[in-house]
């Protein structure tokens, strides 16, 4: 702020100085601008009022603000000299552009902008006269350096009796700078601050069918809002709501009594003016991606939140990283098929084991979305410290199931049965651990319930996360309560014991996956240590069931079992160790993001400036959302990006492949990932090659989807 006022008061010097200056008629070059006065009619009128633009043709790379600049720079000034009872008005300001640098973002103008200004003529302003206008102008132009440049224009216009006629090379482009000018719209706003979101919702008629998609709030105050903070949409029947991340006004000022700005949308701006108040529910419901702008299915509000998150639940049930974990259902089930009593139990706990992570994780990822970082569900993955430990416990989960070491019953009691305790203790955990596993993944009806979710108060969240849990547990809760299903297993006996054995290997893949993924995140020296750390984490395992076997047959356990406790300590430290070890971490060519995606087709990494290129070029534009740890989106790699006849397509169309790779957190990522309602991987965004919003593919990919999506595009 100290820097915008000095930068303002050298302007006011500078525009000081000038007004005494020599000024200058047609084009001025200040530097890294070019500067003249234009006028949208060819004379003007007595009584009348004409506009009056300030042309800025702005040098390649180079940029200058809006009125209100951002998180740094300073607005374009204007001091006028006009003929006496000659008045000018405020600056016309078009719609900014958003200019990210560092972590910073400003409010700005590029190429060539107009910024009309309304003149009033007075009404005894001499016919057949001729008066000039003059303007001393202050820039900030910035690139990676800011230079503040100024000029002094001049303007001579006629004054004639009847209606001008329009200026024969500017007219037209000053018209249609005012006609795309924000304006008001009779628009409805109120704004609240809950807890540490600013809501602001806007309603009214042109919003009714609008495409959100990309919606924008432009505050004229620079204080009132953290303009580098994402703005997540939510779309209601009747309008939008945003929740934006307060600024030094709420956070440390005096709140503001209303909150004014631009709202943008595709092709179209409004001014708001926005009171406090409670949003409307108009403002808001379970809307669909943003870039359909429509809600799935018809569904708004709480009620329909809760269904998808229920269906969504369900379905997760079907996708490819809970396959794992179904072994250790079936393992669980086939122990007591026909003890409906110890059977109903277990489905309760693992129902329990279920909810109570579902709970936990959404609170955790609720408590650091509101802390203002930009994570979404899967979160907990792009943590290389969660992703080796949670590699450990499932190789530990396996080699159980394997029968190298046995956990909540006695090695005479394998095959024989499991005390109910035991059962009971194992359901809950096995709950748990098929959530954790489960995260990666996003079904279908889940995005959108989790974006609903995740912009509502805590108490609403977490509703939708236990309907998501209830959906998810109910296939395994409803199997224990159906008798007649588990009587047709076979009984009890020694079948049990090779099941459970060959269920394991489900789970040393799951391990061996998540090693790879932890790979990703750290390097190829960390895998090295996670790799060491695994083996000490087997030693530990087969110490204990070492221990176990001794002390069934009444011999001492007590030293296996304090060096196989010292093993495991030894492998989870080394796990914590290798990735907060200093060093860079390793995402290069081994990264996902930068591998080629099958036989000829190639990605390229994505960045909203890269799109924003390509599609300026008028080239079809498929952006792959994924992370190494999503398991569907691993899937879709595979099945549906990596065959010969899509590259061929690609080739063909013109089309290019950009990979948004969220192994790792990036904020970039995760603020398109919410202005599309997403808060997950996998995302599947095809953009026209002639322009116009993304069209969103299914979660789960086929080639023949991709191919069809991709010739669409290109027509």
């Amino acid at each position: 702020m100290l820097i915008r006022k000095l930068l303002a008061a050298l302007q006011g010097v500078l525009l000081a100085g000038l007004l005494v200056g020599t000024a200058s008629a047609g084009p001025v070059n200040s530097g890294h601008l070019e500067a003249e006065l234009v006028a949208q009619d060819a004379a003007a009128v007595p009584g009348g009022t004409i506009y009056v633009a300030l042309r800025q043709k702005i040098q390649p790379g180079w940029h200058t603000y809006w009125r209100n600049p951002g998180d740094a720079g300073d607005a374009t000034k204007i001091v006028w000299t006009l003929p006496t009872g000659w008045t000018a008005g405020d600056i016309v300001w078009p719609t900014p552009e958003k200019s990210r640098v560092g972590p910073l973002l400003d409010y700005a103008y590029t190429g060539e902008v107009l910024l009309p200004v309304p003149i009033t003529v007075p009404a005894d302003a001499k016919v057949g006269s001729t008066v000039t206008l003059k303007a001393a102008a202050a820039f900030l132009v910035c690139e990676q350096i800011c230079v503040p440049e100024d000029a002094v224009l001049t303007l001579d216009l006629p004054i004639v009796a009847g209606a001008p006629s329009p200026d024969p090379k500017w007219g037209a482009a000053v018209a249609r700078t005012l006609v795309d000018a924000p304006k008001a719209a009779g628009l409805k706003a109120v704004f609240k601050l809950d807890g540490k979101v600013l809501k602001l919702a806007v309603t009214g008629g042109p919003l009714k069918g609008a495409d959100m998609a990309g919606a924008y709030f432009y505050p004229y105050s620079g204080k009132v809002i953290d303009h580098a903070a994402e703005q997540v949409i939510e779309r209601g029947p009747e309008g939008l709501t945003l929740s934006l991340t307060p600024g030094y006004d709420f956070t440390a000022g005096t709140p503001p009594t209303e909150l004014a700005g631009v709202l943008a949308l595709k092709g179209q701006a409004y001014e708001v003016t926005a009171k406090a108040g409670d949003p409307p529910v108009a403002a808001s419901g379970l809307g669909a991606p943003a870039a359909s702008g429509k809600a799935p299915a018809g569904g708004t509000g709480l009620a329909a939140a809760l269904l998808f998150a229920f269906l969504g639940g369900l379905i997760l049930n079907l996708m490819p990283c809970v396959f794992p974990v179904l072994s250790m259902k079936a393992a669980s089930l086939a122990g007591h098929a026909h003890d409906p009593g110890k059977t109903r139990l277990q489905g309760l706990a693992f129902l329990v084991g279920v909810v109570a992570t579902f709970l936990s994780l959404a609170g955790l990822l609720i408590a650091v979305r509101a802390g203002g970082a930009a994570v979404g569900w899967g979160f907990q993955l792009q943590s290389p410290v969660v992703v080796g430990a949670l590699a450990l416990v499932m190789l530990l989960v396996a080699l159980n199931m394997s029968g190298v070491f046995e956990f909540g019953t006695s090695v005479q009691g394998v095959g024989g049965g499991v005390s109910a305790r035991g059962g009971v203790t194992g359901a809950f955990f096995t709950g748990a651990l098929a959530v954790v596993v489960a995260a990666p993944c996003t079904a279908p009806f889940m995005a959108g319930a989790l974006g609903f979710a995740l912009v509502q108060p805590p108490l609403i969240s977490l509703s939708v996360f236990l309907a998501l849990a209830l959906g998810f547990a109910a296939p395994f809760v409803l199997l224990t309560f159906a008798p007649a299903l588990l009587a047709r297993l076979p009984r009890p006996g020694a079948w049990m014991e090779t099941l459970k054995h060959a269920l394991a290997f489900p789970m040393y893949g799951t391990a061996a996956w998540l090693v790879w993924v932890f790979s990703q995140q750290t390097g190829s020296i960390a895998l090295g240590e996670i790799l060491a750390a695994a083996v000490l984490a087997g030693f530990a395992a087969w110490l204990w069931g070492h221990a176990q076997t001794r002390r069934a047959v009444g011999k001492p356990s007590l030293v296996s079992a304090l060096i196989a406790a010292l093993a495991l300590a030894g492998a989870v430290a080394l796990t914590v160790l290798t990735v907060q070890a200093p060093g860079p971490v390793v995402a290069g060519p081994a990264s996902p993001a930068a591998a080629p995606a099958g036989p000829g087709l190639a990605s390229e990494p994505w960045s909203p400036e890269k799109l924003a290129a390509l599609r300026a070029e008028g080239r079809p534009v498929l952006v792959d959302f994924t992370a190494a740890w999503c398991v569907t989106c691993q899937v879709n790699e595979k099945v549906a990006l990596s065959s010969a006849g899509v590259a061929q397509v690609f080739k063909d169309r013109n089309a290019v492949l950009l990979r948004a790779d969220w192994t790792n957190r990036d904020a970039a990522i995760a603020a398109a990932l919410a202005e599309h309602g997403r808060v997950g991987v996998p995302l599947y965004l095809v953009y026209p090659a002639k322009g116009g919003a993304p069209v969103i593919l299914p979660q789960l990919l086929t080639e023949g989807m991709v191919v069809e999506a991709i010739e669409k595009a290109a027509s």
